[in-house]
């Protein structure tokens, strides 16, 4: 997968902030039954860990899920059927992130060289992906200007911006793994 030019990025923000009501319920509605696990896992999961910092930012998090996913099919297409997957795929990418993620949180007690290792298969593993920078960076100066607005929020950007990147990931990692069948 390539990543997005700033003009393709541009066009593609443009598309998905243009989609109307109802066409927003009928994208959903076909995420749900087509990616079952993963319209759980960024609409469910990942908000509900938000909303145990602060329920505004949670909101703003699934908006702007949707938001990628609207970009995403914009710039590269439908979204890959689940059916089209291993059955297995998204829980080995999330053991995957996971350890990646804790790795990279200073309060875990982790052993200093597996922190490092699991660092640098982060960076690696980020690279080799493409998991589009630049829209990751939008996103994340869109949480921060939601933040600016309540000091409430701000406790919850970490929690929104590592979100955020996984969900982008996950999508980056989906499309590249469907064109590989």
């Amino acid at each position: 997968m390539k990543e997005l030019t700033d003009l393709e990025l541009y066009h593609a923000i443009e598309y998905a902030k243009s989609i109307d009501e109802d066409a927003a319920q009928k994208i959903m509605v076909r995420i749900q039954l087509d990616q079952t696990a993963l319209a759980q896992t960024i609409f469910d999961i990942f908000p509900s860990v938000i909303a145990e910092q602060d329920q505004d930012m949670a909101y703003l998090f699934m908006d702007l899920c949707f938001d990628a996913i609207c970009i995403f099919e914009d710039a590269f297409g439908p979204l890959p059927s689940q059916s089209d997957m291993d059955i297995d795929w998204l829980e080995k990418q999330a053991v995957l992130l996971d350890a990646e993620m804790q790795a990279l949180m200073k309060g875990n007690d982790m052993n200093e060289k597996i922190r490092a290792r699991l660092k640098d298969r982060l960076i690696n593993r980020t690279i080799e992906d493409n998991p589009q920078h630049g829209l990751v960076k939008f996103m994340n100066a869109v949480i921060d200007e939601f933040a600016s607005e309540s000091e409430n929020r701000t406790k919850a950007i970490p929690a929104a911006q590592s979100m955020i990147f996984v969900t982008i990931r996950l999508l980056s990692n989906l499309y590249n793994q469907s064109a590989n069948y």
